[in-house]
């Protein structure tokens, strides 16, 4: 087997949490993958789940919000040296609950022209990029 063919590729449901014209943002753990790089809330999509199930679970478990799942954006592969990730980002809403965090350190709700002041993991920049464009025509 190649080493191409042996890399681990996770498949990940994010949400880009829109409310009152922010976005949200957040920070990882000094002991997550990939530490203190900011990324959309999300997680992987268990076999057998579907995309949008995935992302309403994951926002429970890790931030204790319901959220409305909306419309999605193209996803996003990243060849990371360890691994490949492949994003399928949605623009969603929190529809009750507040936010706690249960595994991120910290969240930040910025205008979406000012996303980039923060250091994203590299998987999220393409779905930043795409973002911005549909929300700053």
């Amino acid at each position: 087997m190649t080493e191409e063919n042996s890399r681990r590729h996770v498949h990940v449901a994010c949400a880009i949490i829109e409310r009152d014209g922010l976005v949200l943002s957040a920070l990882r753990s000094a002991s997550m993958n990939l530490p203190l790089k900011w990324e959309f809330p999300g997680g992987k999509i268990e076999p057998g789940e579907g995309r949008e199930e995935c992302l309403r679970r994951e926002l429970v478990e890790e931030m204790g919000v319901q959220i409305e799942v909306g419309r999605a954006l193209t996803p996003a592969t990243h060849d990371y040296p360890t691994f490949t990730v492949t994003l399928y980002p949605y623009v969603c809403s929190i529809v009750s609950g507040e936010i706690t965090l249960h595994e991120h350190s910290a969240i930040s709700w910025l205008p979406a022209p000012q996303m980039h002041e923060l250091d994203w993991a590299d998987a999220d920049l393409p779905v930043i990029a795409e973002y911005q464009q549909t929300v700053l025509l």
